[in-house]
This record gives C-alpha cells, structure tokens and sequence, in this order.
C-alpha cells in the first residue's frame, strides 16, 4: 500500500504540558498552522496527570483534613471519619479532570490539530505518529518544539513491577493507606510526599542521600523545614544510600550501605527524574541527549544538532532540566515559539526564578540565600517577621512561619526573599516584583513606605522591613 502523503504544518509541537502549551498557543496567535502531538490519552502532560496538580491537590485535601481535625468546631465530629488515601486520590481526580477539558478547549477554540500517540522523527522534517488505533499519519513541518517532559528514573537493580515498590507516577493508584512508607529520596518530591502521608497519619520514613534536606534552599529554612517534619513524626535519615531493595508478599525491605534495614507497608522511589527523549528518532536531527535523558539548547532553546539541514527544533520544559518547573516551561514555550517563527525573541525568563515546594508547611524562595551572599563577600543585612506575630496568622489559625527578607546594607536593594508557611507560595511574588525592578525602586524602603491592608498576610513584608531597617542602627 503507497505511503500517505504528509499532513503538512507549520510548526508541530510534542507533547501539551506546560511547555508545549505555551508553544502551541503562541504559534496559533501568529496565525500558523498548528498540530501537537500527545502520547497519553488526554492533553496537560506530567503536570496535570501525575505531577504538579494531583500532588498539590493530595496536599490541599490533606491540609482541610488536619484544619478540620484541630478545629474546636469540627474536631469531634471529624474524630470518626475515614479518610484514605484513594479518598484523597478521588478528590485530585476531579481537580485533574477540570484541568484536562480546560486544556483541550484551548486547542479546539484556536483550531489546534492535536494527534495522540507516540511521535518519532524520519527526517529532519517529519515525524511519524504511533497512534492508539494502529494509524502512523506523517507531519511535516518546518518548525518543531520538543516539551515530551520527564518522568521518574528507575534504577535498572529496582524492581518497579513489584506492587508495594511505587514512584511518583504509580503511587497515584495505590489502593489502600498503608500503616507505614518509606520514601527514598528527600528532594521536593519525597518531601512533599512525606507530608502527604504523615497527614494520613502514616508512619514515615525518609532517606536522603545528603547531609541536608533541599540544600539549595537557605540554610534557615532547611532547619525549620527539617524541624517541622520531625515535629508531625517523620523519621529523617541523611547520609543513607541503599544497596538493595527487597520487596516483600508483605511489605519492602531497604537494605542500605551502612548496615541498617528500613522496613515498611510501600516504597516510594523519589529519587531523580529522566527526560523522555528515549525513541524519538533524535538522531535524524543530530541530536544526543545527555545521561539524563535531557536536550542541550542554547538561550533561545534551539536545541544544539549536527545536522545543518536541520528544521528548527527547540526544546523546553523538563526535557531541557532545569529549572524543571511548570511555571517557567510555559514561558519557555512561548519564547521558543517566538524565536522559530521570527528568528529572534526579545523576551527572557527573569533571572530570579521563584520555587514553590508545596510540603506542611509550604515554602517558596526567590533570589540568593545567605550563603551564597557569604561566599559572594556581599554585605547583606536580615530582616524577619515571624507569622506567629502576625494578626492575620493569627485569625487563620497558622502561626509556624516566617518572612526572611536579605538586602544589601548600604543599597537596600533586595537580594533573597525565602517564605515559609501558610501561603508561602502566594507571599513569593510580592517581593519578587520588587526585586524584578531596576534600581532605586528594588529597595527595601518599598514596604517602609506602603500601606499594606490589614490583617494580612501581605503586611509581613513591612514587619520584616522594619526589622531589617533596625539592625542597620
């Protein structure tokens, strides 16, 4: 039977996450034709299915539970009630849901084609689509976008067919609440993970192969981070690596290297993650992808080839690493998009990313820490305000917590802003808009100087300016 000819676009996109979404989006804008293709059943990517949205919906129910159990209104009749862990996965299932028909009503209302099944470059101009019902339609385009996202990494010596050995993307179909997990790796994922479960009341074990939780965070905030899980009961162990994993009819065994064996109902693996560049037919394009299954780009995300007669093929999101956030692959996309349907892109990411860690208590960070202020030799001054002070925390009922403002003595120009507690994440862009600005009007005297509304959360900002200002005389 003679091959179909072609479907021809102007620019493809693979994968509709974040990433591919702000592509897809920007491309149609421009009036282009436009085709996206995705591998799972239903559009959003990892983000809306198995990442971002259902672990942050897990953590919001979690969180109403405990406000309802420690509320004197509610504690007694809450007292009785089962809540488990499919309960909760019921919950992000409608979350995920809305998600999913919000985003697939952006591809129809701007007539974006969008094919399912796994896609693989022929030549440097067209892919090939492995659809669900036997059909390989073939697209051609003079412009593709890679945003295929990642997924966890599975050492080889692990056994992930076993029913009690889970990652992030298979613990969402556990079917039970088991009386205790063991969560090996203690970066963001295993660490809003461990709250997760503690708020369910289960036993928690938490390896972590380094010396810290989260280093790249303030050395303060990793200590209050470190202090509050303990405080919920989850039994932190740092410096541990593993030498087998032996899993049980009844249960998981980790035998680590210094001796110890850490049993328990489940694990969950939250140790790294891969790009999914894995037969894509990259190397018709003369693209290799490095170790961790990531795409080189330069700074306008045009992925670095040896093939001169190559389309122009950008890659963004989890495929390109970091920074590996939802946030920042949609302004990726759209700056990619850009940059392939004009040759140049004015627009950049800010310098000053924000990171959003959605743990009990939230966190979020932007700009340097203190110990990277110390090793830069930059003379910087501190200002707190802790939320149990704050009238509005105190109304809420959440008082752990704290505003850490970092700015630089003689200037006032702000260098770090690290939030921990209740709406740590929301806090965030406050002051990142203040540090977004360029001279006198990134300083500290901003919140000196401005009314906040009061009782608010946002009225940190002043209380941990006036602290900073104190320390100055």
């Amino acid at each position: 039977m003679a091959t179909q000819s072609p479907q021809e676009f102007d620019v493809i996109v693979l994968g509709t996450g974040p990433g591919g979404e702000g592509a897809a989006m920007r491309a149609t804008k421009d009036g282009k034709k436009v085709a996206v293709v995705e591998k799972y059943r239903d559009v959003g990517g990892g983000c809306t299915h198995w990442a971002t949205i259902p672990s942050k919906a897990l953590r919001q129910a979690v969180r109403t539970v405990h406000d309802f159990r420690h509320n004197p209104l509610f504690s007694e009749a809450m007292a009785h009630a089962e809540i488990t862990f499919p309960r909760l996965l019921r919950s992000a299932a409608a979350v995920i849901r809305n998600q999913t028909d919000l985003r697939r009503g952006f591809y129809d209302r701007n007539h974006v084609r969008v094919f399912h099944g796994h896609a693989r470059f022929v030549d440097p101009h067209t892919i090939e689509v492995d659809g669900p019902d036997g059909a390989r339609p073939r697209l051609r385009a003079r412009g593709f976008v890679i945003a295929t996202g990642s997924r966890p990494y599975r050492p080889p010596d692990v056994d992930f067919s076993h029913p009690r050995i889970l990652d992030s993307d298979t613990v969402l179909g556990l079917d039970h609440t088991p009386q205790s997990v063991t969560i090996y790796g203690a970066g963001v994922v295993g660490c809003e993970y461990a709250s997760i479960f503690r708020g369910l009341d289960v036993k928690v074990n938490l390896i972590n192969n380094r010396d810290k939780l989260l280093s790249f965070l303030d050395d303060e905030i990793i200590d209050a981070l470190s202090y509050h899980l303990r405080d919920q009961g989850v039994l932190i162990r740092h410096n541990e690596t593993y030498s087998r994993i032996e899993g049980l009819h009844d249960g998981v065994v980790v035998h680590l290297k210094s001796g110890k064996k850490i049993r328990s109902d489940v694990l969950l693996w939250a140790n790294g993650r891969t790009g999914n560049t894995a037969d894509l037919g990259l190397e018709h394009l003369g693209i290799v992808a490095n170790g961790r299954g990531q795409i080189d780009v330069d700074e306008s995300y045009r992925a670095k080839t040896t093939v001169a007669e190559s389309a122009s093929v950008y890659a963004v999101g989890d495929v390109v690493g970091f920074p590996s956030l939802a946030s920042a692959a949609y302004d990726q996309g759209r700056f990619a998009a850009t940059h392939l349907l004009t040759g140049h892109c004015d627009e950049r990411l800010i310098k000053d990313i924000p990171t959003g860690i959605y743990t009990n208590p939230e966190i979020s960070s932007v700009g340097r820490t203190e110990r990277e202020l110390t090793e830069a030799g930059v003379p910087y001054e501190v200002g707190h305000a802790l939320f149990r002070s704050l009238a509005r925390a105190q109304i809420g009922g959440v008082p752990v917590g704290m505003l850490k403002l970092l700015f630089h003595r003689e200037t006032l120009q702000l260098l770090g802003i690290h939030c921990f507690g209740d709406q740590a994440a929301e806090i965030i862009h406050i002051g990142q808009a203040i540090m977004a600005q360029t001279g006198e009007a990134n300083s500290l005297r901003y919140f000196i100087n401005t009314t906040f509304n009061y009782p608010t959360m946002a009225e940190a900002y002043r209380v941990a300016a006036l602290n900073g200002l104190n320390r100055l005389f």
